[in-house]
């Protein structure tokens, strides 16, 4: 596992953003695995300045999406399918078809799970995964649980998520109970992984994750067990280290 230390969010941005460019300039075709939130936007802001610059060409990227709510339509503007566009997709020359969203509005959750984990495979994993880093160590939706679970599947949000999102949202109970999501397995698949970290209120998790036990409790510490993994964090994510 590789620590780069950024100054601040935006040093982080443009740092991740040039592991990501570096990506696809050494290959094409390359499968990206895509992460929501506030974490990425940075990210997606230089590497769409970037192309408008004529330095980086999508034309043959294809991009898979970590996660989805369950319940909301693509023209939500809080569903992921949404956000993809608004900083990323509508802003490159990325084709629209070799885009990939789980499908929030697809009730039967044992046939998205399976099409999407048969999607990302069939793509033979992501080449670069790019995850941010909840507070309790979720990365994806995978929230703190006995075991880890392996594949896509339909999660139910712990409190702690539902508390952190209702500010998205015009109330509390509007915001979405459940969620589709890579698995820890799915995401392990990837060949390299970045993730990117923020802010002294991740400090604390940043230690547990990176640092410590190896343990289902905090999803995150699985990358500890990944061969390519690249943490992007400012000083203040990383002051407990």
């Amino acid at each position: 596992m590789r620590i780069i230390k950024a100054e601040n969010y935006q040093d982080m941005s443009r740092k991740a953003a040039n592991i990501i460019s570096a990506q696809m300039i050494m290959k094409p075709d390359s499968v990206l695995g895509l992460a929501t939130g506030s974490s990425p936007v940075g990210i997606y802001e230089q590497l769409v300045e970037w192309y408008k610059k004529g330095d980086l060409d999508f034309s043959k990227i294809t991009t898979v999406n970590l996660d989805e709510y369950k319940g909301l339509n693509r023209e939500n503007d809080q569903s992921y399918y949404y956000f993809m566009h608004q900083h990323l997709f509508d802003h490159v020359n990325v084709r629209p078809e070799c885009t990939h969203v789980p499908d929030g509005m697809e009730a039967d959750s044992q046939k998205e799970c399976k099409r999407y984990e048969g999607l990302v495979d069939s793509l033979g994993g992501a080449d670069l995964q790019l995850l941010g880093l909840g507070h309790n160590g979720h990365i994806g939706f995978n929230e703190p649980a006995p075991v880890f679970e392996k594949a896509t599947h339909c999660v139910d949000l712990t409190e702690s998520t539902i508390e952190a999102n209702k500010r998205f949202f015009a109330s509390a109970d509007e915001v979405p109970k459940q969620a589709y999501t890579m698995g820890i397995g799915t995401i392990m698949k990837a060949k390299k992984i970045l993730v990117v970290v923020s802010g002294e209120d991740k400090a604390e998790i940043v230690a547990k994750a990176f640092y410590g036990e190896v343990t289902p409790e905090v999803p995150a510490s699985i990358l500890q067990m990944h061969q390519d993994v690249t943490v992007v964090a400012d000083k203040a994510a990383l002051s407990k280290l």
